[in-house]
């Protein structure tokens, strides 16, 4: 049985019902009762996670639910994402590059000048909702939207019939802070919406609204495929969560970050995610060693939240999955799951946010748990959210779909990228992508589907990947990898990403040309696409 809702969940779901009623329905709510079974889609997106901090990928962290996605379809060792929130869903969600949709940066408050870092997505793009809308599919959203602030660009603007969530960035998880300079405002369907109840926790409220949407489409719509994109906040911070959750963690992270780092690379190679290829790197000169490090009581409650809130997260996408179970729906749904980027090493100290006489992790509290432990989410890559070397920019990814998946259990090695799962929903559900959008040209989307991989069935990426942000930038075309840390002086690095996959030996003194040539395609592409990083 699922359990009893807060009250102020309980009236939001009393209230999106009104909504629905009053409603039409469109042309294409239902399916013909002779049209071949279209796949459900579930896009389930963590916030801030690091490649190392679920179980199938190495964590000490509880995560059953995404272990049994993970044994019962495909994980994937080579898929990107764009180092940052706003350019990661806009990519998500329309399959172009976060430039081309107009988030080359976060998506704070007034709209920007139009173009690549307006701030909103563009009239130039559709959306996965739009795209699936039209192809006879019921779209629902919950969780973080974080593409654009004003009614105009909200979710039931750009093709979801049903949404709830978080317009803005982070914010508590307990209530919906007023911070000076920062737009933080949440919606129920068209209209804004504030959390009341005492009980409310964000990961929580997520759940529910995309369980009550599951569950409400199974009684009344299942003849008809649906999308669902679930975008949790968690776990970004600050460091929010329930203290049952806190309490199974306690003890965990006494051990020190060295300890649990080495714990979880060793996991990794049991497991197969990494290989000998991989080696578990120096920490990094600015962390102390463990038994060295000051407040090691706070260091380990700090993690022990985190832990929390992933386990929590887990937990909700258990109840998601429940919910397709109950409908008879989970073979009939494809599950993808994966990181707006990888972990954080960013203070929030400045903000003036932190009671410091709450414990951490309660309402009050507004912390980050900071380097020390980012460099242990990322295991074993270099660096963080905002980079684009691997730390920042590699996710796990795990695929889930009983009736279309090959040989599930295992591990893909293709290279993917969030651009990727609009071209992989249009195929998978016999949609077609539109040239123009109220009557403005849409640009091409940008990606390859990734429905081969899922067949388990061999496939090459004929273009490369490419990045830019904060003055980062970078580009892989097969194996080669060309990365530039825009905070430090040098040169671009090249790496090759076959024989070092954790970017420790720079090649760019040995392959001179390839260098030059690889940065001249990215400098064509950052130039097409109007990344700033292009004049530097």
């Amino acid at each position: 049985m699922p359990r009893r809702l807060p009250a102020a969940v309980a009236a939001l779901m009393l209230l999106g019902t009104a909504w629905l009623v009053a409603r039409p329905l469109s042309a294409t709510s239902q399916e013909p009762a002779d049209a071949p079974r279209r796949p459900n889609i579930v896009v389930i997106l963590a916030d801030d996670m690091g490649y190392s901090d679920i179980g199938p990928y190495g964590s000490e962290v509880r995560t059953p639910t995404l272990d049994a996605l993970a044994r019962e379809g495909v994980r994937f060792r080579q898929f990107y994402d764009n180092a940052k929130c706003s350019p990661t869903r806009a990519s998500l969600l329309t399959g172009l590059y976060p430039h081309e949709a107009g988030m080359g940066e976060l998506a704070n408050g007034t709209p920007g000048p139009a173009g690549p870092y307006q701030g909103y997505l563009p009239a130039s793009s559709v959306t996965v909702a739009e795209v699936l809308r039209g192809a006879g599919y019921r779209t629902y959203f919950s969780g973080k939207w974080h593409v654009g602030d004003l009614p105009a660009h909200w979710p039931h603007a750009r093709g979801f019939d049903r949404a709830f969530g978080l317009i803005s960035g982070a914010t508590s998880f307990f209530e919906l802070l007023k911070e000076p300079g920062r737009s933080r405002q949440m919606v129920l369907e068209d209209r804004l919406w504030e959390p009341s109840s005492p009980e409310y926790y964000a990961t929580d409220a997520y759940t529910d609204y995309a369980v009550d949407r599951i569950r409400e489409h199974g009684r009344e719509r299942r003849a008809q495929p649906f999308l669902l994109y679930l975008a949790y906040t968690a776990p970004h911070f600050p460091l929010h969560a329930r203290e049952e959750d806190i309490a199974r963690y306690a003890k965990t992270y006494e051990a020190g970050w060295d300890a649990i780092r080495a714990a979880r690379h060793a996991r990794m190679r049991d497991l197969g995610v990494i290989d000998a290829r991989h080696p578990l790197l120096a920490r990094p000169e600015r962390v102390p060693a463990w038994d060295d490090a000051p407040r090691r009581d706070e260091w380990a409650r700090l993690m022990a939240v985190y832990a929390a809130m992933v386990d929590r997260m887990d937990q909700g996408i258990g109840r998601v999955m429940q919910a397709l179970r109950d409908g008879g729906m989970d073979d009939d749904t494809l599950v993808l799951f994966l990181s707006d980027n990888g972990a954080t090493m960013e203070a929030v100290a400045g903000r003036g946010l932190n009671d410091p006489s709450v414990p951490i992790g309660a309402r009050g509290s507004y912390v980050a748990y900071l380097e020390p432990w980012a460099h242990v989410s990322n295991t074993p890559f270099r660096l963080y959210k905002d980079w684009v070397h691997e730390g920042g920019i590699r996710t796990p990814m795990i695929a889930r779909w009983p009736r279309g998946i090959a040989r599930p259990g295992r591990f893909s090695d293709h290279v993917g990228h969030v651009i990727d799962v609009m071209p992989t929903v249009v195929e998978l559900a016999g949609a077609t992508y539109p040239r123009a959008r109220d009557g403005v040209d849409v640009t091409p989307m940008r990606g390859r589907s990734l429905a081969s991989a899922l067949r388990d069935l061999s496939a090459t990426r004929p273009e490369p990947l490419y990045w830019a942000y904060g003055g980062n930038w970078a580009i892989r075309d097969g194996d080669w990898k060309l990365v530039r840390d825009g905070k430090r002086a040098g040169p671009a690095e090249l790496y090759d990403m076959a024989a070092d996959p954790v970017e420790t030996r720079d090649l760019a003194g040995t392959h001179p040309d390839r260098a030059a040539a690889m940065e001249r395609q990215w400098r064509a592409w950052a130039t097409r696409v109007g990344a700033r990083e292009a004049t530097k």
